[in-house]
């Protein structure tokens, strides 16, 4: 077996279900999971029309790259969303299922193992994904912590010259999971020339990018590309996905998108992973990404929760809406994993300790001291779960 398997940690949850399981829950409460950010609200019924309409193809081989239909549609999302030129749909977006698996398999396809001693390089607390590929990739991940005395943002001097010239790709998260911060211009300027300089890829994770606040959209980072005159996107490649943007996480549905030499050797990966989209699902994402009108719908439904969650918990926590995302990212008055599992015992909700979503590094856990809320369940069952957490809260005030 690959011996990089025995350096794989347990999965937050995993680690969750074992904090839980030492403790029973309240079972005069009904539970309320707020720990994992799986969409609750309804899919779009014109999306599983769509999905119906599509059977047809299941007699069908699907290609790697997808139907130039779907590649189209996913381009001119690009180019509306965005404000840049339309990508070229054959050499410029790629069709993945689901964002998960496309960042796992990146690492595969672009990790050197020829080389001495290769580095991922991913920020602190992350998404678990970009650890494991790493790992599996047989590189070695190291961190950047993101800090809320630094407004959360990756400080690259945590890593010494010498780490950055092994360095092979960088995973960036933006809007951040968990504290759904966004990477401004300045900050992708200094990491193109980090990227030149050293010749590192830059993986873009932006699964949360279309569920934010007011009309001032994420900035993307093939929009700050163009901005910076890099309208090759050199390095760079996105990552989007249609599970939290139009609530189908089971449909594994997203894209990749940008530089065309990286996508072209990632394709030819792909063609040998076996990972061509589904037929019936690539007619669905058509739809999906052809339509605003639900998006809009999906971001009233998170804003209205945010400022109910908000108005509930500020007496008793320090809480604030987030740029972006569907997460709170909240510190704790006692140590995170003591909370959540007092929490659940007393109130039989679940949340997230920010310590399972981050590792040691620099002298500290940076998620130590955090709990992260999906606000991802109905406005109802949100409202309980908060009132519940406030009341948990003050009591332990």
């Amino acid at each position: 077996m690959n011996p990089n398997l025995d350096k794989l940690q347990p999965y937050p949850f995993q680690k969750l279900a074992k904090l839980f399981g030492e403790v029973k829950a309240n079972a005069s409460f009904k539970p309320i999971s707020l720990h994992i950010g799986e969409p609750k609200h309804p899919t779009p019924q014109f999306i599983k029309d769509a999905l119906i309409g599509g059977l047809d193809g299941l007699a069908s081989y699907p290609t790697t790259v997808g139907s130039e239909a779907l590649r189209l549609a996913i381009a001119d999302w690009l180019h509306r969303r965005y404000a840049i030129p339309v990508p070229d749909m054959k050499t410029q977006v790629l069709p993945v299922n689901g964002s998960r698996e496309a960042l796992f398999a990146f690492a595969q396809a672009v990790i050197d193992r020829s080389m001495p001693d290769p580095v991922v390089v991913c920020p602190n607390p992350f998404y678990q994904i970009y650890e494991g590929a790493a790992l599996l990739a047989g590189a070695t991940p190291l961190f950047l912590n993101t800090l809320p005395e630094h407004d959360f943002a990756m400080d690259f001097g945590q890593l010494e010259d010498s780490v950055w010239q092994r360095t092979q790709l960088i995973y960036v998260c933006s809007p951040g999971n968990p504290n759904g911060r966004v990477m401004p211009l300045s900050e992708w300027q200094t990491l193109f020339e980090m990227s030149d300089r050293y010749g590192f890829v830059i993986a873009a994770d932006e699964c949360y990018s279309e569920i934010y606040f007011g009309n001032d959209c994420p900035l993307g980072a093939l929009q700050a590309a163009q901005r910076l005159g890099r309208g090759d996107y050199r390095n760079l490649v996105v990552f989007s996905s249609l599970s939290k943007r139009s609530n189908v996480p089971g449909l594994r549905s997203g894209f990749v998108a940008g530089d065309a030499a990286i996508l072209e050797r990632f394709a030819l990966y792909r063609t040998y992973h076996g990972c061509a989209m589904n037929p019936a699902v690539q007619t669905a994402t058509i739809a999906a990404w052809n339509d605003e009108t639900h998006v809009i719908e999906n971001r009233r439904l998170y804003a209205e929760k945010f400022d109910m969650a908000i108005k509930a918990l500020a007496p008793m926590l320090p809480v604030s809406r987030p740029d972006a995302s569907f997460y709170l990212w909240i510190r704790t008055p006692i140590a995170d994993t003591a909370y959540a599992q007092q929490l659940y015992r007393d109130y039989n909700v679940s949340v997230l300790p920010g310590s399972f979503l981050a590792r040691e590094a620099h002298g500290i856990n940076p998620g130590a001291n955090f709990i992260r809320l999906a606000l991802v369940a109905g406005l109802e069952e949100t409202q309980e779960a908060v009132n519940r957490i406030a009341e948990f809260t003050n009591k332990l005030n």
